[in-house]
């Protein structure tokens, strides 16, 4: 049975709409059936392995009755993160990887934690030097998307002065997804935004992003769990919006991190649809001994200063 949820919801609903439609599929079907995306965010595909033809009319009479179209008084905030029903080759995938992803998670706490308690001086250095320096937190919060479109907050070292208009970076972003933009204006034109003479970036901040040191309190999303050691960078919301189908996949595959693939083999020199592929590659071939491979390569990516910014 095919379930078409493109034609039967609006824009404004479609959030909480697919929630509820995919939950309703969920609770009528049994473990030896098979749900998943026949055409991602368009239809949704449900097999009966063990059930006549005839009992599909039976099917659609109970998703009839427990759900109608449009749904009034629902704003849909919920339904941006990801269905994981939806998506059963990541659930049999994390299965079969279960002790492998604890591993994985035991270094990540670990890790963190002694690289918090051993970078605790440079942390104070680096705070001193925000506020001598510039009007405003130490500290940066911005949402961003976990795996499955989770949303949390990451921390960062403040490089910026307060009160920046962050629709510099939003068409910045816009444009490089598009593949309009290289992230080092090797197409012909100057970078808008990654912008590497970012007028809102104070001059300690532009140390801490050459240096990446922006980025070392995200040690404490890793001992949280929102976040690896290693994985794809997790997404701002303007940009998770701006993505393609399959861009999508790099927030479902695995845990976003701090470093990861792109980093150490492109950093901000590539496409990026390039990243992506980047990032889908590192889902599709990962194991500790990758990750600790990565982990090992990063340091000389960061003291290069090579591709940021």
């Amino acid at each position: 049975m095919l379930v078409d949820v493109k034609e039967a919801i609006g824009d404004r609903e479609e959030g909480s709409t697919l929630r509820k439609i995919t939950e309703t599929l969920y609770k009528i079907t049994r473990e030896t059936d098979i749900i998943g995306w026949y055409r991602e965010d368009s239809l949704i595909g449900v097999i009966g392995t063990e059930i006549g033809q005839a009992s599909s009319a039976e099917i659609r009479e109970k998703l009839s009755e427990k759900y109608r179209f449009p749904e009034e008084g629902e704003n849909g905030d919920s339904a941006d993160s990801a269905n994981i029903t939806l998506y059963p080759d990541l659930v049999r995938k994390e299965t079969s990887r279960r002790l492998a992803l604890g591993l994985k998670r035991a270094i990540d706490i670990v890790g963190s934690a002694f690289a918090l308690l051993l970078l605790s001086p440079l942390f104070g250095l680096i705070a001193l030097l925000i506020k001598a320096t510039s009007k405003g937190p130490v500290l940066f919060r911005q949402e961003r998307r976990g795996q499955y479109g989770k949303k949390f907050t990451v921390l960062k070292f403040r490089s910026m002065r307060t009160n920046c208009d962050s629709r510099i970076h939003q068409e910045y972003v816009g444009r490089f997804i598009a593949g309009q933009v290289r992230a080092d204006g090797k197409n012909g034109e100057q970078p808008v935004f990654k912008i590497q003479k970012d007028p809102r970036v104070t001059w300690v901040g532009a140390i801490l992003r050459k240096t990446s040191f922006d980025e070392l309190p995200q040690f404490w999303n890793v001992l949280v769990g929102e976040m690896s050691l290693v994985g794809p960078r997790p997404p701002v919301e303007y940009e998770f919006k701006a993505y393609g189908m399959w861009h999508r996949r790099r927030v479902m595959e695995i845990k976003p991190g701090i470093t990861g693939l792109w980093q150490v083999e492109g950093r901000s020199r590539i496409r990026f649809d390039d990243m992506v592929r980047l990032d889908l590659k590192y889902a599709r071939v990962w194991s500790i001994w990758l990750d600790l491979k990565i982990l090992f390569r990063t340091p000389a990516a960061v003291l290069s200063g090579d591709g940021a910014h």
